[in-house]
């Protein structure tokens, strides 16, 4: 009927206590062609300020009468941010025929990209944390500072799975484990959105990405296509995003810009209708990645021109295009005009967006307290969060003889080298800030006075001078320990190529785009690490990276290694935690750390024919099988990680000892703080489904805990399985359990275990 609600009317879909698929259908029935058709478009905040201050003329001419779908967060410090925000909802409600507000989006993949924000660690270090109350909470903080900003919508999580360390996002994965990765995506959308369907005013809609199969991709390459069969893309790739949707009610679907089987993920109705839809139940909206529907025509050759590729994407189920409009708009609605793309389908797309608005409560709270914004962007409670978040994250690879923690009562010199040395490496998408800490400020606050700590970086992180080397090695020979900080860079906003506010950052070596062929260090920082090695002082590595690194020289030639991945803002005074044991590391891998990149696809969960046949490994110098001059383990393995006590376990227990198809069983271990530090033990269960119709893993990761001991405290553990952890895709691809053996293996990274009869 296309009629106009008066602003002061009461009419439904500007009723809160009327149900929300009633208020969409009233609104829908309201608007014009052209106005739902502006519902499925998104432009950029920035288009609507000059300089950093707010433009009437460049919001009026951005946002038209016909209003929009959605807007990019300008990326300006807090007050400019949440100015903009109320600008745009109070030109929509004033000044649109109906008053839809905007959804203003942002990334917020470890904090809201936003000068000023709190920067937690990268998500392929929280993920070492094993804690999802920890992420749940990260999520939480993450939220209150968007939202605090008028942001209402998070691109984030990303649930792929690190399964080529070559490819550049790695970082930002919760690593290579279908369950981990289920988990802490869950506790990461809950602590966005909140336990409720509603949004409160501090929450954000969540945007799951990349759907599905992106973190595989040919050749480590990013966009490359994802090489796998439906029974895998099921069993390994998809859970993740199913339990976001279907336990944390996840509100918005973002598809990977690559392509699964021949189809791209964005123009895939499988993935978003039959799947997303049907079978999952979703009621949000999806959200193109940016440009990948453009790629359509541009990249993946499906299409012959944007228009084309805009009816690919949007009849498939693709509901929003981003980053501006260049395949819906017009172009679609002329397609509807035409007949080509039904009516039923973009009423289909605008209800799914128009009932993310009411969900997140825009109607009825569209603009922000511009007062309040400094008391909650980066405050104290946040800082501290990050600095714990960074303690938990950080993994303790290698500690020969105790060298760690070091004594810094009998350590009067500290020689600290390294290109990330006097660097704050956060991650990509986020922005740096003067106050991030770096290893050498946290090692600088941490020792007593009079210590003397030197700092020499001995080498570039990419170039290959070795000018430097000298005066690294006569620092080492100087001091009584030596602490080198080496790895990559990850200084961009996000995306490939860019930079912050026209200033050139720190050259990349991961990221989106940022890929690679080889897994070394960069440039010559072996090298430098060899020469200080040679010194015989005492060495301390600490890697600091965004993607799995092989290191076997340092693996065997230095005593004390820390994988610190990019450890956020207060990383610096994290690592010193460790160094000097105010904080027992508690980190465990999320990813296999492999020998060299030509074991490149490793992940544990493999196959019992990936793990080689001849078993005859042989080295350099001595041919032997399967690989010529090498060995098909890990360097490092998932779920590895060092602690500064032990824990022991014992009474492996399991009720009962068989069980029927649909039946659930309970599996108790005891563990026991057998050292003199209280510290964090993660308790990692693993089944093996010994015997299958169609194969399986040699073990699966399916529960863990972490638990935190005093000095000779014991605990019992208790895990409930069920169905869902021992079923399988058969030949016919039904669910099923089978009858046979299954092996339940517990420990701090994967022990034998007794046996399951089911």
């Amino acid at each position: 009927m296309n009629t106009t609600c008066s602003r002061h009317e009461r009419c439904p879909y500007r009723d809160p206590e009327c149900p929300v698929d009633a208020r969409v259908k009233d609104l829908l029935a309201r608007m014009t062609p052209e106005e739902k058709v502006r519902q499925t478009a998104f432009v950029w905040g920035r288009n609507m300020l000059e300089g950093e201050e707010l433009s009437p003329a460049r919001i009026e001419t951005t946002l038209e009468r016909a209003g929009i779908g959605g807007v990019m967060d300008p990326w300006a410090p807090a007050p400019a941010t949440v100015r903009l925000a109320n600008a745009i909802q109070r030109y929509l409600l004033d000044h649109t025929r109906l008053g839809i507000p905007a959804l203003i989006m942002s990334e917020c993949l470890h904090g809201h990209l936003s000068p000023g924000a709190t920067i937690f660690p990268q998500v392929i270090g929280l993920s070492c944390s094993w804690d999802p109350e920890l992420v749940e909470e990260i999520g939480a903080a993450a939220a209150r500072e968007a939202a605090a900003v008028g942001i209402r919508q998070a691109f984030s999580p990303n649930l792929d799975l690190a399964r080529d360390p070559r490819w550049g996002r790695v970082e930002e994965t919760y690593g290579e484990d279908t369950h981990l990765v289920t988990r802490l995506g869950v506790a990461y959308v809950r602590g966005l959105q909140g336990k409720t369907q509603t949004l409160q005013p501090e929450k954000l809609v969540a945007t799951l990405k990349h759907f599905a199969g992106h973190c595989a991709p040919q050749s480590g390459l990013n966009l490359a296509p994802a090489d796998m069969g439906e029974r895998q893309l099921r069993e390994e790739f998809l859970p993740p995003f199913e339990a976001a949707v279907k336990e944390a009610g996840a509100l918005s679907v973002m598809p990977a810009y690559s392509e699964i089987d021949g189809v791209p993920c964005s123009a895939s109705s499988f993935l978003l209708r039959d799947v997303l839809r049907r079978e999952w139940g979703f009621q949000g909206f999806t959200f193109s990645d940016f440009g990948a529907i453009g790629m359509l025509a541009g990249f993946h050759g499906t299409a012959k021109d944007d228009q084309e590729a805009g009816r690919q994407a949007f009849t498939a189920g693709l509901d929003m295009e981003a980053p501006q409009i260049r395949c819906f708009g017009d172009k679609l609605l002329e397609l509807v005009r035409k007949g080509d793309v039904s009516m039923e389908r973009l009423d289909e797309a605008v209800g799914n967006i128009l009932r993310v608005k009411f969900l997140a409560g825009l109607f009825e709270h569209p603009y922000r307290d511009e007062m309040g914004v400094t008391e909650i962007v980066h405050c104290d409670r946040h800082v501290r969060l990050a600095r714990q978040a960074a303690g938990e994250s950080i993994v303790l690879l290698k500690n020969q003889d105790g060298l760690l923690p070091l004594d810094e009562k009998t350590i009067s010199s500290i020689a600290v080298m390294g290109p990330n040395a006097d660097v704050a490496e956060c991650g990509d998408y986020c922005f740096p800030k003067s106050e991030d800490v770096s290893p050498l400020e946290g090692i600088r606050a941490a020792v007593p006075a009079g210590t003397q700590v030197t700092f020499t970086p001995g080498c570039d992180l990419h170039d290959l001078g070795r000018d430097g080397f000298e005066a690294a090695v006569q620092a080492a020979r100087d001091a009584d320990v030596a602490i080198l900080c080496v790895g990559g860079s990850s200084m961009s906003l996000g995306g490939v190529g860019w930079v912050i506010d026209g200033k050139p950052t720190r050259p990349s070596t991961c990221g989106e785009g940022y890929d690679r062929t080889d897994l070394h260090l960069p440039g010559v920082q072996q090298e430098l690490v060899e020469a200080v090695v040679a010194t015989g002082t005492p060495v301390v590595v600490v890697v600091i990276n965004g993607r799995p690194l092989s290191i076997p020289w340092i693996a065997g030639h230095v005593p004390a290694i820390l994988e610190a991945w990019y450890p956020g803002e207060q990383g610096g005074h994290a690592i010193a935690d460790i160094l000097f044991g105010r904080v027992n590391p508690s980190g465990k891998l999320t990813t296999t750390i492999p020998r060299s990149v030509g074991q490149v696809p490793l992940y544990y969960c493999r196959k019992p024919s990936a793990g080689g046949y001849y078993r005859k490994p042989g080295a350099p110098g001595r041919p032997g099988r399967d690989y010529v001059t090498s060995e098909p383990t890990p360097l490092y393995e998932f779920g590895h990680g060092l602690s500064y006590t032990t824990f022991h376990y014992s009474r492996l227990r399991l009720a009962p000892s068989e069980i029927a198809p649909d039946g659930t069983f309970t599996v108790c271990v005891d563990v026991r703080n057998a050292g003199d530090r209280a510290g964090k033990e993660v308790v990692q269960l693993y089944v093996n489904d010994v015997v299958s119709s169609v194969t399986t893993p040699r073990r699966v990761l399916k529960r863990f805990k972490k638990i935190a001991l005093e000095p000779g405290e014991a605990t019992t553990v208790t895990f409930q399985l069920g169905f869902d952890d021992l079923s399988l895709l058969n030949r016919s691809m039904e669910r099923v359990v089978e009858p046979g053996r299954f092996d339940i293996m517990v420990g701090g990274l994967c022990c034998s275990g007794e046996v399951l009869e089911a």
